[in-house]
């Protein structure tokens, strides 16, 4: 049994000789000396405790030093591994994926958990940099007015379509509205997917996603206005689908940080295993050996051209992206960047009297779906900027603003469609892309009916149509929806598609493409869903294939 030592401190001691000279520490002394009154006071005679030998210090038992790694300079640039193409252009690649949005993320997210430790080599490229690590939504100082200006000033428009590109990791996911709806029955039926097999990965896809139609469950604004929609003439309409996250988030203490979803989500899933990840890498053209696909051809920032191996490239550059690599790489097929598609878009702003409605009025999300006789979904969102407020107040008003948005079913048309430049060339050297789209008559017919089905909603809700800035109700530009698709549709008939059902392009083995631009018919429903749930599929097949 260890005793307590004494020590009788002599002429010229004081607590701080006394630590020294044992070698403990002086804390251990105060503690056990409280009637010393200070650490320098002379304590000629005094009985001093002294610590056990347990708590003498011994230079024969002392600890070895802890090994701290060396911080890397590079790492404030980051926030997620990455690799030179230099280091990629080494290596050959069973899967290298061109692209990071919604379908890239998704094709290497279902990679990564099918091939799971088989030693399949990944790779991915992306265009862009490092933009945000997450949705612009997650970012507690945006508002409404700010991303959108933020994502204008980030965003690559075409000329003569509005529509804006993202090049960065996680594409337009960074920014999307996570309205996440199926197409309807009557659509798919016409594609060349069987229905149960698109219910399927559309599970899987909603799961992945974390798609809930609970975000305004409870909310009064909502679920009184959506009363009121199907009491008069909207019996199917419902609380929108949003790919945004409610669980709670002390689950096993796990925080659920990023509710709101992007494509980082899947990126970050997939670290699980390896892959290697490349950013500022443009493809630019798919490399083929006998009608198999080889690799692709990639330029850096500083003009320099790498060639990456690969047995499978799955091509995830947006509609449009796609499509110019594609043309680029003098791909045959003549679907090939025909057929696109978008949605048309009406707009409305509604208002409602703040005295129908309880005091907390909670945020408005409805979605009035697409039906046969309906060709054009209605989203009712608002009241005012309630989605983007985050901490802003927001004061007290006797009437509420908020938007009904349409998105109008458009013809897949082999007259629209995008070509490659013959002459223009990009800071890249590769042909500029142009586009040739315009609405047909069944079209302009479909536009109409929105701006009618806007008044009627709007009426069934007891809410009026009123002008602000602009006008109550108007027609939104060509590209305005950002819902680009079909330039790379799917089908079985290489003369009126691009690639087969798997998203391969026809004739060319292990040359895949999953994103917005394999959609065969624009349909009325938001594409992102739809875009993960084929992406998904295409991703098995490629795992079958490879194992």
């Amino acid at each position: 049994m260890r005793t307590m030592r004494l020590y009788i401190a002599g002429s010229t001691d004081n607590l701080r000789t006394i630590a020294l000279k044992y070698k403990v520490r002086i804390e251990e002394l105060i503690s056990l000396n409280p009637h010393i009154i200070a650490p320098l006071s002379n304590i000629a005679g005094q009985q001093i405790k002294l610590p056990t030998l347990g708590g003498v210090l011994d230079k024969t038992t002392e600890l070895p030093p802890c090994t701290l790694q060396l911080i890397n300079p590079e790492a404030c640039e980051q926030w997620i591994p990455l690799n030179s193409l230099d280091e990629m252009q080494h290596k050959e690649y069973d899967v290298l994926i061109v692209g990071t949005g919604a379908g890239g993320g998704a094709v290497l997210r279902r990679l990564i958990q099918q091939l799971a430790d088989s030693g399949k080599r990944i790779g991915v490229i992306e265009r862009g940099g490092l933009l945000i690590p997450t949705h612009a939504q997650n970012i507690e100082t945006m508002n409404s007015r700010r991303v959108f200006d933020y994502y204008s000033s980030e965003a690559y428009y075409i000329d003569n379509y509005l529509s804006g590109q993202i090049y960065a990791l996680g594409g337009r996911t960074l920014f999307w509205s996570t309205t996440s709806p199926r197409m309807t029955n009557s659509e798919l039926l016409q594609w060349p997917v069987p229905l149960s097999e698109m219910n399927r990965y559309y599970a899987l896809a909603e799961k992945a996603l974390s798609v809930t139609p609970n975000f305004t469950k409870g909310a009064p604004l909502t679920q009184l206005l959506l009363d009121r929609l199907q009491r008069n003439g909207y019996p199917d309409a419902t609380d929108e689908p949003l790919a945004v996250n409610l669980e709670p988030s002390n689950a096993f203490g796990v925080m659920n940080s990023n509710p709101v979803f992007s494509s980082v989500h899947f990126l970050a899933e997939a670290l699980n295993r390896p892959y290697d990840l490349a950013i500022h890498a443009r493809a630019v053209k798919v490399l083929t050996d006998q009608n198999r696909c080889v690799g692709v051809e990639v330029i850096s920032p500083d003009k320099q051209t790498f060639r990456l191996k690969a047995k499978n490239v799955v091509l995830s550059a947006s509609t449009f992206g796609s499509a110019q690599i594609l043309l680029n790489s003098d791909i045959k097929g003549r679907a090939i960047g025909h057929y696109m598609t978008n949605h048309s878009r009406v707009l409305g702003l509604g208002q409602v009297n703040r005295n129908e409605f309880p005091e907390v009025l909670g945020p408005l999300r409805i979605l009035v779906p697409g039906q046969i006789d309906r060709p054009y979904q209605i989203q009712i969102v608002g009241p005012g900027d309630y989605p983007w407020v985050q901490y802003a107040e927001q004061p007290l008003q006797e009437k509420w603003n908020f938007f009904l948005g349409t998105l109008g079913k458009v013809e897949a048309r082999y007259d629209n469609y995008v070509s490659l430049d013959p002459v223009k060339r990009d800071e890249d050297g590769v042909p500029e892309l142009n586009i040739h789209f315009s609405y047909s008559v069944r079209d302009e017919e479909v536009i109409r009916q929105m701006g009618e089905g806007v008044k009627k909603a709007a009426a069934a809700m007891n809410a009026s149509l009123v002008s602000a800035e602009g006008p109550a109700l108007c027609r939104l530009p060509i590209g305005s929806d950002i819902h680009e698709m079909g330039t790379c549709r799917m089908g079985e008939d290489p003369s009126t598609s691009a690639t087969n059902h798997f998203g391969q392009i026809h004739g060319i083995t292990g040359l895949y493409v999953a994103d917005n631009s394999v959609i065969p018919t624009s349909g009325t429903a938001n594409p992102t869903l739809t875009t993960v749930a084929l992406a998904f599929r295409t991703a098995d097949e490629i795992a079958k294939r490879l194992k």
